[in-house]
C-alpha cells in the first residue's frame, strides 16, 4: 500500500497561505505607516501654570521636524502653523536631516521666526542621520556613530539668534513675551544643549530682569548664562527646555523651579500599539510619558511635563504607527 501524501500537501497548503497572509499584513502595516507618517495634527492642550492673574499666553512647542528636500508636504503644512497666532515659539530641536534643508526649513518656519521664540540643539541638528537597520531603534537608546557627517548648525541656529530667537543651549534667557491682551509675561526661560550626546550642562535660571526703575536696568533683557534663580513660587513664569528628556535633566530643572517642562527627541516611540502605547523612548524616560502632558516630580516638587510626538521620522524608517506627527499648542492659563 503506498503512503497517503495528502496530510503533508494540507500542511504544505496550510503553511503557504499563512506566509501569504503574514506577508499581506506586513505590507499593509507598511503602507499604513507611510501614510501615518503625512498625517499631520495639531494637538491643543490648557495648563494652569501662570502666575495668578496673568493673562494667557498661547506656546507653540515645534520638535524633531527632520527635514529632507523632499519632504515639499511637510515644508507647506509648516508654513500654514503661523494663522495658529502663537505668543511664544519654543524648537526642541532635531530640525534637519541634511544639509541642504538649512534653508528649506528656515522658508519653512519664515513666518513664526518673526515672532518671540526660543530653540535648543538635537543630535541631528549636529550630525546627519546614517542608513541604519530599523529594528535596531527598540534595543534601547541609539548610539551615536563617531564617523557621522556635520551639518551646518552654525547656518541653521545663526539664522534663528538673527530672527530674534533666545538661545537656550546650556544657558538661559529673560524673555518679555506680549501677550493678545496687551500686557507683557516675564519668561525665565533655559535649556540644555542635547542630553542624548551627553552635551548637557544646566545652570540653572536666569535672574530677573531688572525693575523699570532700577539704576542697573539696561534696556531690553539678555540671555544670562551666570546664576540660578531659586525655586519658584515669587510670581514669575520658569520654563525648562531640552532635547531629549533625560531624567537627570528633568530632575535638575524641577529642583530648580521649573513651571513647565518642554521636550521632545522621542518621537511618541514612532511606532506604537493600540492599549500598549510607545514601544520606547530613547531615552530613559518611561514609556508611558512618551508623548502628551504628564507630570514630573522632584526635590519635592511635581510640574508638568509636555513631550511632543514631534513631526518627523528617521530618514532610515520613514513610518509611522498609531502616533501620529504632530505640532503642539500648548493654552497656558494663569493658577487659580
Amino acid at each position: 500500500m503506498r503512503p497517503s501524501v495528502t496530510a503533508p500537501r494540507r500542511l504544505v497548503r496550510a503553511g503557504s497561505r499563512a506566509a501569504v497572509g503574514m506577508g499581506a499584513a506586513a505590507a499593509l502595516g507598511l503602507a499604513w505607516g507611510l501614510v501615518e507618517a503625512e498625517a499631520r495634527v495639531v494637538r491643543t492642550h490648557r495648563l494652569a501654570v501662570l502666575p495668578a492673574g496673568a493673562n494667557p499666553v498661547r506656546v507653540l512647542h515645534l520638535s524633531d521636524i527632520h527635514l529632507l528636500p523632499r519632504n515639499r508636504s511637510r515644508m507647506a503644512w509648516l508654513r500654514g502653523l503661523d494663522a495658529l497666532e502663537p505668543d511664544l515659539v519654543v524648537n526642541t530641536g532635531d530640525n534637519i536631516s541634511a544639509a541642504a534643508s538649512v534653508p528649506l526649513v528656515l522658508n519653512a518656519l519664515g513666518p513664526l521666526l518673526r515672532r518671540p521664540g526660543v530653540f535648543v540643539p538635537g543630535s541631528n541638528d549636529y550630525y546627519e542621520p546614517k542608513p541604519a537597520n530599523p529594528f535596531r531603534y527598540f534595543a534601547g537608546p541609539s548610539r551615536m556613530d563617531e564617523d557621522r557627517a556635520r551639518l551646518p548648525t552654525e547656518a541653521l541656529f545663526g539664522a534663528f539668534r538673527a530672527a530674534g530667537w533666545a538661545d537656550l543651549t546650556n544657558r538661559g534667557s529673560v524673555l518679555s513675551v506680549p501677550t493678545r491682551a496687551g500686557t507683557v509675561l516675564e519668561v525665565l526661560a533655559a535649556g540644555t544643549d542635547d542630553p542624548h550626546l551627553g552635551l548637557d550642562d544646566w545652570g540653572g535660571f536666569p535672574a530677573p530682569a531688572p525693575a523699570p526703575g532700577d539704576a542697573a536696568a539696561s534696556g531690553p533683557a539678555s540671555a544670562h548664562d551666570d546664576g540660578a534663580a531659586g525655586p519658584g513660587g515669587d510670581g514669575r513664569f520658569r520654563l525648562g527646555v531640552t532635547h531629549a528628556p533625560y531624567r537627570r535633566v528633568l530632575d535638575a530643572m524641577t529642583a530648580d523651579g521649573a513651571d513647565l517642562l518642554l521636550a521632545g527627541h522621542t518621537h511618541g516611540g514612532q511606532v506604537c500599539l493600540p492599549g500598549f502605547g510607545a514601544l520606547v523612548t530613547n531615552c530613559d524616560l518611561p514609556r508611558a510619558q512618551a508623548s502628551g502632558v504628564s507630570t514630573w516630580t522632584a526635590a519635592g516638587r511635581t510640574v508638568p511635563l509636555e513631550v511632543s510626538a514631534g513631526l518627523g521620522t528617521a530618514p532610515s524608517a520613514p513610518v509611522r504607527f498609531a502616533c501620529r506627527p504632530e505640532a503642539v499648542v500648548l493654552e497656558l492659563l494663569p493658577r487659580a
